[in-house]
């Protein structure tokens, strides 16, 4: 079987990451098509033996691309196109119908209450999008909380498959020497109470409420960042006229180094209030540390039992400043790390290929039999 990936861009992202660690245990022969930027995930996958072809597309409305991404399908003789983020959604779900592909999946990674991919949800970007959903064979939610906004918006239930998102736990598991190295290369005191935050630097992720937090707490308390984005020197004056600026690490772009820097942490904080999925959430509990989120669908949609070391809190400074307090003095009283819960091994990355490889199957199948 045969399947093209088409995705809008292969910058460090969470969808882009997702893809990556996906194609490792898809057992189909696949490449991938970035419409735009093909970053340091585009290079990352070629290292990993996956071609993938850079389209150059040049914006939102660059009609040209549509024929070059039609003939690419068609020389490839793909069996399934996949399609990742909005506008590959789009571009990618007519090219192949054009190009004869008979299944085309799409995988929404990012649809929020109220925005998609970070962008408010408006009814033209919303039409767009129903209408040529309709052109697809089937929709892949990355949450239960997805496939509803699915419906809600007017997605046929029967179109829609919940395939979560995947994490490597066993690649994620704390490891002690690893902490100590991280530390003293980002210059973290090792007596330091590390707070922790991971994720692109956009407004929706909210990160100025760290940086709010920890000003009202003790000077030990430090705040470990691990994203890049446009917020990026926003959220460093921020910290600057906090009088925080000397306790902000910003450790960069989310890289293979993310094990150890979750290692150097000793709690995990989200404070975006509008996630499709909270991958960040998810990866933090495999490294064993206790979690403080706003939102994350991963775990809304699972017991309570499952994720006993995380907790959702309010989304302002204060109620952000009050969880860290609360987990630093049971730190205190107990030092350690928490046992990895039974959610870090139910969204096992084998676990999602396996659920996606069956859809695939079930569709080559059908196209089969006709």
């Amino acid at each position: 079987m045969r399947v093209l990936h088409v995705i809008t861009g292969l910058g460090i992202g969470g969808a882009e990451q997702q893809l990556r660690l996906l194609l490792r245990h898809l057992p189909v022969h696949s490449a991938v098509v970035t419409l735009t930027d093909p970053g340091p995930v585009a290079a990352a996958l070629r290292a990993d033996g996956v071609p993938v072809t850079h389209l150059g597309m040049r914006g939102n409305r660059d009609l040209t691309a549509l024929p070059r991404l039609t003939r690419l399908i068609r020389r490839g003789r793909y069996d399934i196109v996949h399609t990742h983020l909005y506008r590959a959604c789009v571009y990618g779900r007519i090219a192949a119908r054009l190009a004869g592909v008979r299944h085309v999946v799409a995988t929404e990674h990012s649809l929020g209450a109220v925005q998609i991919e970070g962008r408010p949800l408006g009814t033209g970007a919303r039409a767009l999008y129903l209408a040529t959903e309709r052109l697809g064979s089937a929709t892949v939610a990355v949450s239960d909380t997805v496939a509803r906004r699915l419906a809600d918006w007017g997605v046929r239930p029967h179109r829609v498959h919940v395939v979560p998102n995947g994490i490597d736990a066993a690649g994620l598991a704390h490891d002690e020497a690893a902490r100590r190295a991280t530390r003293r290369r980002l210059g973290l005191p090792a007596d330091a109470y590390v707070v922790g935050g991971v994720g692109r630097l956009v407004p929706g992720k909210r990160f100025d409420t760290l940086v709010g937090a920890v000003a009202e707490l003790p000077h030990d308390v430090r705040l470990l960042l691990v994203g890049e984005g446009p917020q990026r020197e926003r959220l460093e004056r921020l910290a600057a006229a906090s009088g925080v600026d000397d306790r902000v690490v910003w450790a960069g772009a989310v890289t293979r180094d993310l094990p150890a820097l979750l290692s150097a942490m000793d709690v995990f904080v989200s404070p975006s209030a509008d996630e499709a999925f909270g991958l960040a959430v998810v990866e933090a509990l495999a490294a064993g540390l206790p979690v403080r989120y706003v939102a994350c669908p991963a775990l809304d949609d699972l017991p309570p039992e499952e994720a006993p070391a995380a907790r959702r809190i309010g989304g302002t400074v204060a109620d952000v400043a009050a969880a860290v307090r609360e987990t630093r003095a049971a730190h205190a009283a107990r030092p350690g790390r928490c046992p990895v819960p039974p959610a870090a091994h139910r969204y096992d990355i084998a676990r999602s290929a396996r659920q996606l490889t069956t859809l695939y199957r079930t569709l080559y199948r059908e196209a089969s039999d006709r």
